[in-house]
């Protein structure tokens, strides 16, 4: 959205108060959300003719008799809490309220993944590390297809181990990517990196990388390698979560792309998907999937991760609750 939408937007949210807004925040995306929250914190205090400006551009009124005054950093955080929930909102919240400018990452995530591999793949790997974490999960999976093997291992082993950033190891970053966190030493860590992120971002890597990066990761540290084995939400375990889940999900997938996944599915998981469809909607599946030649393992891993994507925004949304082989929720 455009800066001056992006303004009216967050003069909005404000004036709708915490629970409308938190309301609101729950449709976005993560991206829009961080943008907003960023907008919101920057608004220190509203002129009344620029919120009635806005307000009427939205059919609303206004009937404050003053200009508007918030403690923004307080609001932010509050409702980013009510909407996103205490796990998901504080990371947020500490990247908008605590993070200061960070124009050179928001640029990063704009750009294709081989352009973002090439402008830091002669950077130290833990510099490499840091500057991932503040990227899309599958985002990352991307950039790191694009490195050798021994730089992709070294980078994912760091970003395991990450247990936080602090202000003053970001100004390692070059002048291209801006400072990310500004202020003192006094300011509090990001909570970025460990082993729930590396679980993630394997989850959208290629079967063949993410073999050699578990196993990489398996001769440094064993245990290190299964927690991460047990955090990841692969395709099969779908057979994990509950029918309602599974015919919610199947409501959100295009019938192309769920044949395709489920060429490379189990028998054990494709009835699973049967018997949440209506009897002709099932026989009909399995006439396509019959009828379906032969497919490259690529196209099916990729409609696989793109039904996993659609997964993980159900969950993001609480619609579906997934389950881990550690018994965790992961979201």
């Amino acid at each position: 959205m455009a800066d001056d939408g992006l303004e009216k937007s967050a003069i909005l949210l404000i004036a709708l108060g915490e629970d409308y807004a938190s309301e609101v925040l729950k449709h976005l995306g993560p991206r829009e959300v961080q943008k907003l929250g960023h907008a919101m914190a920057a608004l220190k205090t509203v002129p009344r003719a620029r919120m009635e400006e806005v307000l009427a551009e939205f059919h609303a009124t206004a009937a404050e008799s003053a200009g508007v005054s918030v403690d923004t950093d307080a609001y932010v955080r509050s409702v980013l809490t009510k909407a996103l929930g205490d796990d998901k909102a504080s990371n947020l919240i500490s990247r908008i309220l605590q993070g200061g400018d960070t124009n050179g990452i928001e640029g990063l995530k704009w750009l294709d993944a081989p352009t973002v591999a090439d402008l830091i793949r002669n950077e130290h790997p833990q510099i490499i590390a840091t500057i991932l974490v503040h990227l899309e999960k599958d985002h990352v999976s991307d950039i790191l297809n694009n490195f050798t093997d021994r730089l992709r291992n070294d980078v994912v082993l760091r970003i395991a181990t990450l247990e936080g950033i602090q202000p003053e190891a970001l100004k390692e970053l070059n002048d291209v990517m801006l400072r990310l966190l500004s202020g003192s030493a006094n300011i509090k860590k990001s909570a970025m990196g460990g082993v729930r992120t590396v679980a993630e971002i394997l989850n959208y890597m290629g079967s063949a990388n993410e073999t050699t990066v578990i196993d990489s990761i398996r001769e440094y540290d064993p245990d290190l390698a299964q927690r991460i084995l047990d955090e990841m939400f692969v395709f099969e375990n779908l057979l994990d979560i509950d029918d309602r889940s599974i015919q919610l999900l199947l409501r959100e997938i295009q019938s192309d792309s769920l044949i395709l996944a489920m060429k490379g599915a189990s028998e054990e998981l494709r009835e699973k998907i049967f018997k949440n469809m209506s009897q002709r909607a099932a026989e009909m599946l399995r006439e396509d999937l019959e009828s379906r030649g032969p497919v490259r393992l690529s196209e099916v891993e990729s409609e696989q991760k793109e039904i996993l994507k659609i997964v993980r925004r159900l969950a993001d949304e609480g619609q579906i609750v997934l389950g881990g082989a550690g018994g965790e929720q992961m979201v």
